[in-house]
């Protein structure tokens, strides 16, 4: 039994040109959900403008914008609302107001207050001043206290701060000030990019030093989120461990960025796919708590606020790229699908400053090895199974196993550092003499330590705090091979902004082998992760895969490598099983 699509509203102004305000906000509700969003409108302004810009502006009674609300409120409850252009005191506590209540009726009886994005359209890209003082004063009063995410653009954040947002540093600064107004969450977009040569004119006007140094986020379009603690732990999977998508944390979204003129409308885009891609998660979750009898698919149920704004970032680039001239002005941001391409899924940067991040050791996959019959890009090729053992006798025992190129060792019975550096050597050793790759999980002081190791593989929570002690830097400059684990959108995000060498997704299917905070993936996450990844790193799947029945749909869906455990440690036949394996895996 299929649901019926979630409901999203967007509060804005008309764009008789089409390509912003309410047509923008209507076509990425429908496109990007594939039909699984309806959206509906509530109209606080009609304009008369093209693409060479508006000659008028209408604002109906303020009366009518309530009935437009009640009305909907009344018979199409929303899973998430986008609030747009509130062109004057009156509209923003209309709106205030509005939300004020809805909250108020749902605090009593246990009901789902939406999720709300609020886009304080002040400033148009332009930089022209679109809301006067006393707009702006209501928007900040009334309408942000209800707001889960405020999406200002450097210009807006300027305006809401009332000072110049020149740097990275000055953009932290000024999220956080913006947090403090009520507000959950901040998202100050970064499509306009932080001028190092600008600051040298405007610091010298206030007597701050200066030093003319280059555009610090030329080629990327660059985002920074701020989450209040409480907004960021949901959906988190182990609520006392930071990961490197947290919103908490402050974190830089990056995609690339296109030089073109035809930007029309990617404010309102980039907000409108938020609302609706957090309406697609909660969609999802509320499919299972229902009893409808549908599967949840792990990706989805699990996207939350920050994977929200990384799906909306691809969505909103991808449009960027196709932009054309429509008019004799610039064009609109054309609206696509769901993402589906690596070149525009964003990566979360860990330094906004950075213009490149080492990559770790590159490795091809066999089938790229293969279909090139070179060495390709890399001269090591991770093997088409990747079995997972915890024990130095399981390592003894698979080494002399034909078909094992890749080994990964876990540790569940023990955390004592003597102990695990003890294993790791004498596996190593194992491994040396077999010209197997050993793979240590999570424990990569240790490996480190150890010598002669391949590579480390570490789950998002490991990574972070990897990433506190300087311990990438620690794993790149020891040349060692590294792999991430993933299970959201944001993680993934994360994972491709540390450059790896290969990135797993799981569980594929449901797993009895460890304790999953997620709903099993799928073969059409396993499709989309192949998709959303570079061509270069390998797709690793892991999860459920307990035959070689089952390892072929994967290698069918995209992964090129099957991380293996009870398909291999419980099998009859070792050796019979793993020439199943690679064979299903070709």
């Amino acid at each position: 039994m299929t649901s019926p699509p979630a409901i999203v509203y967007t509060i804005a102004g008309s764009d008789s040109g089409g390509g912003a305000g309410i047509q923008a906000d209507l076509k990425a509700i429908h496109t990007l959900s594939n039909g699984a969003c309806h959206g509906c409108s509530a109209i606080t302004c009609l304009t008369a403008q093209n693409s060479c810009g508006v000659t008028s502006v209408h604002s109906p009674p303020v009366a009518f914008l309530r009935e437009q609300l009640n009305v909907l409120e009344g018979d199409l409850y929303p899973k998430a609302v986008k609030v747009g252009m509130l062109g004057s005191g009156e509209l923003a506590e209309e709106v205030g107001g509005w939300l004020r209540q809805l909250k108020e009726k749902h605090s009593g009886d246990g009901g789902v207050m939406p999720l709300v994005v609020v886009d304080p359209v002040m400033i148009s890209t332009s930089g022209h001043k679109l809301v006067d003082d006393t707009a702006k004063k209501a928007m900040i009063e009334k309408v942000f206290p209800f707001a889960d995410l405020v999406t200002p653009n450097k210009f807006e954040a300027e305006e809401l701060l009332g000072r110049k947002l020149l740097t990275p540093s000055d953009v932290k600064e000024g999220a956080a000030e913006i947090l403090a107004m009520g507000a959950k969450a901040v998202l100050i977009k970064g499509g306009h990019s932080l001028m190092e040569t600008q600051r040298v004119v405007d610091e010298k006007e206030d007597g701050r030093d200066a030093t003319n140094k280059d555009d610090v986020s030329a080629g990327y379009a660059q985002d920074y989120l701020i989450m209040s603690l409480e907004s960021s732990e949901e959906g988190k999977p182990v609520k006392d461990r930071p990961r490197l998508c947290d919103g908490s944390r402050g974190i830089w979204i990056r995609s690339e960025r296109y030089e073109t003129s035809h930007t029309h409308g990617t404010g309102c885009t980039l907000s409108s796919a938020i609302a609706t891609a957090w309406a697609m998660g909660q969609r999802e979750r509320e499919d299972t708590a229902s009893g409808t009898g549908v599967e949840r698919v792990g990706a989805l149920s699990a996207m939350h606020l920050v994977d929200a704004c990384c799906i909306a970032k691809a969505y909103v680039n991808d449009g960027i790229s196709k932009g054309v001239q429509l008019g004799k002005g610039p064009g609109p941001v054309v609206h696509t699908g769901f993402p589906n391409n690596s070149q525009n899924f964003p990566s979360i940067a860990l330094d906004a400053s950075s213009s490149s991040t080492p990559a770790f050791l590159p490795i091809q996959s066999y089938h790229t090895s293969v279909a090139s019959n070179c060495m390709a890009y890399s001269p090591v090729t991770l093997g088409r199974i990747l079995p997972i053992v915890d024990t130095v006798e399981w390592i003894e025992q698979l080494v002399a196993t034909p078909g094992i190129t890749d080994i990964q060792l876990r540790f569940k019975d023990t955390s004592d550092y003597a102990t695990i550096l003890d294993r790791i050597k004498r596996s190593q050793q194992l491994c040396k003499s077999a010209g197997v790759h050993l793979w240590i999980n999570d424990h990569w002081k240790e490996a480190i330590e150890a010598g002669d190791c391949f590579g480390i593989h570490l789950g998002q929570e490991d990574m972070a705090a990897c990433v506190e002690e300087g311990g990438l830097e620690k794993i790149r400059s020891a040349g060692l091979a590294f792999g991430v684990s993933t299970h959201s959108y944001s993680e993934l995000s994360a994972a491709l902004g540390v450059y790896p060498s290969y990135i797993s997704l799981g569980p594929v299917f449901q797993t009895a082998s460890k304790d999953v905070k997620f709903d099993p993936q799928g073969l059409e996450t396993v499709r989309q992760w192949r998709r959303l990844i570079p061509a270069n790193i390998p797709l690793v799947a892991i999860g459920g895969i307990s035959n070689a029945d089952i390892a072929k749909v994967v290698r069918e869906a995209g992964a090129e490598c099957a991380a293996v455990i009870g398909a291999v440690t419980k099998a009859k036949d070792v050796k019979q099983s793993v020439e199943d394996l690679n064979n299903a895996m070709s």
